[in-house]
């Protein structure tokens, strides 16, 4: 198997910006490594976006440098598209995670280094929008599913589901109406996934009912679950029979139950609105005729 360089690909805009993100999720996280503060959980993942980011961002760049992207058997462009609207997405959270757990410190050395890191994670989103945006497929062109908005919106929706994970562990067990909300969550999040892993291993064709049917269906399903959780979850986490209305007085910044829950709430009506926004796409690629 025969390795040819494509030097002109740093070049062509896509490569540049590429660059640019393995540029500044590196400095990002050398930055925070290098000061030793991104404990706990919300740490955690402001490391693991810019090293994920990072790392997959250089595999990709490389993979494709040498051409051996080509050899990989799954669908490139919805791979390479999918992983630009996921990085996108785990850079901006960072970025609003970081500066708002971890800033001030009081100590101005410290506190430095941590602005220029929330700052290169700004640029990385940036970068990686872009990406995102010289990449997605134009109105009228016959792409990839996942170049699509529907196809990106099914990344979007995964992503969301992801973090509303993290912020209910623990606290959907309480009661019977957060664990109602919890398995609309979770059911919601494997089928999407599943959606994208098939999608990307090029495996649509080989189901034995028509694809864009069962995404509108699925869609529809998906909304009306998600109603569902928008209305039981803050009942069964704020009133007064379940659980509290107010902010408890002493609850630390980032690791306060209470916020969790008000952000899981968001959260919960923002993925409705994308799932809304998601059906009416596929309602008009299925059932509205294109010219």
């Amino acid at each position: 198997m025969a390795v040819q360089l494509n030097c002109r690909l740093l070049i062509t805009p896509i490569g540049i910006v590429r660059l640019l993100e393995i540029f500044l999720s590196c400095t990002a996280f050398s930055l925070i490594a290098h000061v030793d503060l991104y404990y706990g959980s919300y740490g955690g993942w402001c490391m693991f976006a810019w090293c994920f980011s990072f790392a997959v961002t250089f595999l990709i760049l490389a993979l494709e440098l040498t051409g051996l992207h080509a050899n990989v058997p799954i669908s490139w462009e919805d791979f390479t598209t999918s992983f630009a609207m996921l990085a996108t997405l785990l850079n901006l959270t960072a970025s609003i995670i970081y500066p708002s757990v971890f800033l001030p410190m009081g100590n101005r050395g410290v506190e430095d280094r941590q602005i220029a890191a929330t700052a290169m994670s700004c640029l990385c989103f940036i970068a990686y929008a872009v990406e995102v945006g010289l990449t997605r497929a134009r109105p009228g062109e016959i792409s990839a599913f996942l170049k699509t908005v529907p196809g990106l919106l099914k990344v979007l929706e995964a992503f969301i589901a992801c973090i509303i994970f993290v912020l209910v562990d623990g606290l959907y067990r309480a009661n019977s109406g957060r664990q109602w909300c919890m398995a609309v969550y979770c059911i919601c999040f494997i089928i999407t996934l599943l959606i994208i892993i098939l999608t990307i291993a090029r495996l649509t064709a080989r189901l034995p009912f028509p694809f864009e049917k069962f995404l509108t269906v699925y869609s529809f399903l998906a909304v009306l679950m998600y109603i569902t959780a928008a209305i039981v979850w803050p009942i069964f986490c704020f009133s007064q029979s379940y659980g509290r209305s107010t902010r408890p007085r002493v609850c630390p910044r980032g690791h306060c139950y209470w916020d969790n829950q008000v952000i899981a709430t968001v959260l919960t009506y923002v993925n409705l609105v994308v799932y809304i926004v998601d059906l009416v796409y596929l309602a008009k690629l299925v059932f509205i005729p294109q010219a």
